[in-house]
């Protein structure tokens, strides 16, 4: 059970970090990212090649990831989204943009999973098992503690603090934020929103590329592997609210959390053959929760609930 309960932190850490990068784009740009599902699965093989070429432990490599997957990010902006941006497209247009780079970066990692495969000589390249790879921290009984489970939701709070700290406490965090809710405003205040823009590009294709990390310690990889997550992703950006970087990621938590332990418990009740249905709970909870909330996570006024619940406790005493 243990083992369990940090699997599934694990998890959800990764799909709230990638859940973020979705948020952080589509609030500078208005564009649902489908890119984001190869910026991911780069992530994944950023960590395995560099681990297959020089060894050592695959979290050396999570940086590299973050900043390849950046990288693309910053490609996408100046090559497609900038051009249709200042066109006035769409935001359907905008969207189906990022589903064709997506193709095109899916293509590029078929190309260099199979020259990992013939040219370098490393059979595993187009399905491989990292969290084998793992740092086992100690055991509980016979049940192994690996690291994953530990540093995965470390990087989540320290995430969340980052982020904090730099919208809200740097000036250039601030000229975000304003060219987000105001960019005609933040125009004539001299702030640049191209560069506000990329920057924020680069955030989110860095923070999908960090989730492709941290998740391929727990999942296994393959080119395909952002493709089958990217509903996940996109669940938790949503539940969050989408306007709310902190609220993606504590959506990300919940659906991550979630998926995880729901079909666990749904195939220790009803059998194996459930498990197909697993990417129906991540919808399930997001149709719930946009039921009961229709602006997400990020949009409930946590303020009012607290109150409201320091006066149940309030009048509970009393009883």
């Amino acid at each position: 059970m243990i083992e369990l309960i940090l699997k599934a932190l694990a998890y959800s850490s990764g799909i709230a970090v990638g859940a973020a990068g979705i948020t952080m784009i589509y609030m500078a740009t208005r564009t649902f990212n489908f890119a984001h599902a190869s910026m991911i699965a780069w992530g994944f093989y950023i960590v395995f090649s560099l681990y297959s070429f020089f060894g050592g432990s695959p979290y050396y490599y999570f940086p590299a990831a973050a900043l390849f997957s950046g990288l693309l990010g910053v490609i996408t902006y100046i090559g497609v989204n900038r051009r249709l941006l200042k066109a006035g497209a769409s935001t359907v247009t905008l969207m189906m943009s990022t589903l064709g780079v997506d193709l095109i970066y899916f293509a590029f990692l078929n190309i260099y999973a199979d020259y990992l495969t013939t040219a370098c000589k490393i059979p595993t390249a187009r399905y491989f098992v990292l969290e084998l790879k793992d740092i086992i921290l100690g055991y509980v009984g016979e049940t192994p503690i690996k690291a994953i489970g530990i540093i995965a939701p470390i990087v989540v709070v320290a995430l969340t603090i980052l982020l904090h700290s730099f919208l809200t406490k740097t000036k250039f965090g601030i000229a975000i934020r304003a060219s987000i809710e105001n960019p005609s405003l933040a125009s004539t205040l001299g702030i640049n929103p191209d560069i506000v823009y990329l920057t924020a590009w680069f955030i989110g294709g860095a923070l999908a590329g960090l989730a492709g990390a941290l998740l391929s310690l727990v999942v296994s990889g393959y080119p395909a592997v952002g493709m089958t997550l990217i509903v996940t992703f996109f669940c938790g950006a949503i539940v969050g609210g989408l306007y709310s970087i902190f609220g993606s990621l504590l959506g990300g938590l919940l659906i991550g959390l979630s998926e995880f332990l729901g079909i666990y418990g749904l195939s220790v009740t009803l059998g194996g053959w459930v498990l197909a249905y697993r990417p129906m709970i991540p919808l399930l909870i997001m149709a719930a929760t946009l039921l009961a909330y229709p602006s997400g996570l990020g949009g409930i006024n946590w303020e009012r609930v607290k109150m409201a619940l320091l006066r149940y406790l309030g009048r509970a005493r009393g009883v």
